[in-house]
Formats: structure tokens, C-alpha cells, sequence
């Protein structure tokens, strides 16, 4: 499968105005799914008020709008959103395929600091997963992928690409630079990490969006700004590494579970 994530400048018109271009560029470069940053339709750092005033329902107009472009580009999308629900707000993510049918849902689980906790409340449900063009795909959210558990939760249940929209902010580029190569190797599966670009308030984004194959490498260079990065998967190097070394076989659970 070739992917594109969209790693976008952060500020100015909303996101969401500019995801029919990206999507129709994905197109174009032949890629079947788009993955786009943590909560790519309104933007990530806006407060909690602004969040709260823009949430709105998985059958609301920013996930309806969303899906219409999927279905006009041929392109499966990954989008994220403040999802309004039961009177609270979650950060939400989204797969829905090329004729915009929502394939999962997913709400982020691990909420980090009060940026997080100051308007969302967790997710419940750790592995959420999808079949995509005959390939498995699981998703996370930004600081879930920093604990190891996750990622072997989803290797364990046969995920084979991790889709983690994330906004990692300075100074913790050694997230994107280590520890989602070191991920995506202890688990031997595919990650795609995909970032903002630019400043949000006082934010700064760190870029760095990258696709991490089951080997622990990089598929492409270290980007900035705003870009498309076009990467192609195949299972079978998924194989070929638990050839080499299959840490889920090795594994020894009963000695720490």
C-alpha cells in the first residue's frame, strides 16, 4: 500500500479548509491513505473553551465533510477532531475509506498534562483496528505511542500499520527521532507518525513526521514545514523481520504479567 501523511503548518485558515488539496495530492502521488495530525479538522492547541465551542458529534458537519472528500478523491483518510459525546469532549480519530464509509473510531486513551486534561476526557478502548486494501491498520493518539504497552497491544492483535496522529511540540523531538523507530522495531510493525509544522499560541511543533518500518528505520528523511510525505508499505518485510529476530515469539509474558 502507498500512504501519504500530511504534515501541516499549524495556524491560519483552519485545517479543514485545506484538506481536499492535500487529499487530492495524495491522490495524485497514488496513495491509498491519507493520515493527517492530532485533531487535524480544527486544530490542536486552541484552549478549552475554543475546543469545547468547536466539538461536535461523529455524525457532525467537520466528520461529514471529511468523509465527502474521501469519496471525491478515491482516498481513505485519517482525521482527527474534538468529538462531542454524553456531555463530554474526547480526542478523536477517525479511518474512513474511499467512498468515505467510517471503517474505526478511536478515542486517545492517555491524555497528556493539562493541555489534555483541561477539556478531554480518555479513551476506554485500547486496540481499535480496520482492514484497508487487504492490510490491518490500528490507530493511537500522540502520547499513547510513548508507552510501550500500546504498541505491543496492537502488534499482539495482528496490527500490521500503526496510524499515530500526533502534535509533538518542542523540546521532545527525541520521541519522533527514538522512541517511534524503537517502537515500531520492538513490535516489528509499521508506524506512520504524522506532526504539525510551525507554532500554535506558545506551541512549537516539531515536524518530524515519519514513517518507521518494522526494521526500526525511516522509509524517508526528516521533513519540515509543510509536506506530503509518500511512503510505500509491504507486509512482507514484516516477515522477513520476525525471520531475523521475532521478539513477539521470544517473548517470556509469564515473568511480568
Amino acid at each position: 500500500m502507498r500512504i501519504a501523511c500530511w504534515q501541516t503548518v499549524a495556524g491560519g485558515e483552519p485545517p479543514r479548509t485545506r484538506l481536499r488539496a492535500a487529499a487530492r495530492s495524495a491522490a495524485e502521488a497514488g496513495a491509498r491513505l491519507l493520515i493527517t495530525p492530532e485533531i487535524s479538522l480544527t486544530g490542536y492547541h486552541l484552549g478549552p473553551r475554543k475546543l469545547r465551542e468547536l466539538a461536535e458529534p461523529d455524525d457532525g458537519p467537520m466528520c461529514e465533510e471529511a468523509a465527502a472528500i474521501a469519496a471525491e478523491t478515491g482516498v481513505a483518510i485519517v482525521f482527527g477532531w474534538p468529538e462531542a459525546a454524553g456531555g463530554e469532549v474526547y480526542n478523536t480519530v477517525r479511518l474512513v475509506d474511499g467512498r468515505g464509509d467510517a471503517l474505526a473510531t478511536y478515542r486517545k486513551t492517555h491524555l497528556f498534562g493539562d493541555i489534555d486534561r483541561a477539556i478531554f476526557q480518555p479513551g476506554e478502548v485500547g486496540v481499535v483496528q480496520a482492514r484497508l486494501d487487504g492490510l490491518t491498520v490500528g490507530m493511537l493518539i500522540c502520547y499513547d505511542v510513548e508507552f510501550p504497552e500500546t504498541v505491543r497491544a496492537h502488534a499482539l492483535a495482528g496490527t500490521q500499520l500503526l496510524v499515530v496522529p500526533t502534535a509533538l511540540m518542542k523540546p521532545w523531538d527525541i520521541v519522533a527521532r527514538t522512541l517511534v523507530h524503537s517502537r515500531a522495531l520492538e513490535s516489528q510493525l509499521y508506524i506512520a507518525y504524522v506532526n504539525w509544522a510551525g507554532t500554535e499560541r506558545e506551541l512549537e511543533y516539531c515536524g518530524l513526521t515519519r514513517v518507521v518500518g518494522p526494521s526500526g528505520h525511516a522509509l524517508h528523511e526528516d521533513v519540515h514545514g509543510e509536506q506530503l510525505v509518500v511512503a510505500d508499505l509491504d507486509p512482507t518485510r514484516i516477515t522477513k523481520a520476525k525471520q531475523v529476530n521475532d521478539y513477539l515469539a521470544d517473548r517470556r509474558p509469564e515473568l511480568f504479567l
